[in-house]
């Protein structure tokens, strides 16, 4: 479930000219049998395109390397740096080729960078994280507050964070996707982070609140075998079944629901769930669910639609692993 519509769009668009670009940027690959015999070339930008003392075209180009690098059939080339009229606001426009596309369509990506060169702006108003290094600070932000119920392994060297909503629809669809990954990579540090979209679902916050009390009674296993049944009965997450679905949920995992029911109304609970609320708004979340990789966002919803391809989900993956161990 979206809380608003973001840039985050043109991840899984066909490859047609954009006009937006994002960090977490995707597009479904291609038949790479397709790759045409003779070489690609994109068109050479005019000099006049670069005006702007900043950013460097250095830094542009290590941030689409970071954003673009898992993929060998993508070819990009950095079409203009300029200055706008806002003072210190600059404007970025690439060019885009896959080289597995048989009508060799071009795209263009435009955005904004923040005078403090450290964000980027797309046209509906979307901001992301900009930079060399545009994911570090979120990972570091989720090493040091990121304390929902783990499973996996007990090294954060890979660690895989997701924003869920208990009466999400897209969260329930997704929770295979993550399954396969945490089988898929088992040196994975997973953590669930409750992100309830309060203005959407009545019932969120209460099931993020019972979660949260499982956990505190009986730990990491018990929550997610509550969660899973949860999600097998989330239709009933009304205002007048809720309390009888998630007291199942509880007594299924052998817990007293009376007990936890009470538990969900304390106030140091609420204040958890409005920490995992605040975490999520301080890293951008603007969809649920949403998944970070190392501090690489991810909307993992659109895996599970089919919108984007589950081995690509892999290749990023292993792509920012290879990233962050050669130290970059």
């Amino acid at each position: 479930m979206r809380l608003r519509t973001p840039m985050k769009q043109f991840l899984v668009a066909a490859l047609v000219v954009a006009s937006a670009i994002s960090p977490s940027l995707l597009v479904a690959q291609q038949d790479s049998s397709k790759v045409p015999a003779t070489p690609l070339k994109l068109p050479a930008p005019p000099a006049s395109n670069f005006n702007a003392a900043s950013p460097s075209r250095a830094t542009v180009s290590a941030f689409l390397k970071m954003l673009w690098g898992y993929d060998a059939n993508r070819m990009w080339e950095i079409w203009a740096i300029q200055k706008t009229q806002a003072p210190g606001v600059t404007r970025v426009v690439v060019e885009i080729l896959q080289k597995n596309d048989p009508q060799h369509h071009l795209a263009m990506a435009a955005f904004l960078v923040t005078p403090d060169g450290k964000h980027l702006i797309a046209p509906n108003l979307s901001m992301e994280p900009f930079g060399e290094h545009p994911y570090t600070a979120a990972r570091q932000v989720l090493l040091a507050r990121a304390d929902g119920p783990t499973r996996g392994a007990a090294s954060k060297k890979l660690e895989l964070v997701e924003f869920a909503d208990l009466q999400c629809p897209h969260c329930r669809i997704t929770e295979p996707v993550i399954e396969r990954l945490l089988k898929d990579f088992p040196q994975a540090h997973f953590v669930f982070e409750n992100f309830p979209l309060i203005g959407v679902h009545t019932e969120a916050f209460k099931a993020a609140s019972y979660g949260i009390c499982v956990a505190k009674e009986d730990g990491n296993a018990a929550f997610f075998k509550f969660i899973d049944d949860v999600f097998a009965h989330q239709d009933q997450l009304t205002p007048d079944t809720s309390d009888l679905v998630l007291g199942n949920a509880t007594t299924k995992v052998g817990l007293d629901a009376a007990k936890v029911g009470a538990c969900s109304y304390a106030p140091a609970t609420k204040a958890a769930v409005n920490a995992s609320i605040q975490l999520g708004k301080d890293l951008n979340v603007d969809e649920t669910p949403t998944l970070f990789v190392n501090g690489r966002p991810i909307p993992v919803g659109q895996v599970a639609s089919g919108q984007i391809p589950y081995d690509t989900l892999k290749q990023i993956i292993n792509y920012q692993i290879k990233l962050d161990s050669d130290g970059k």
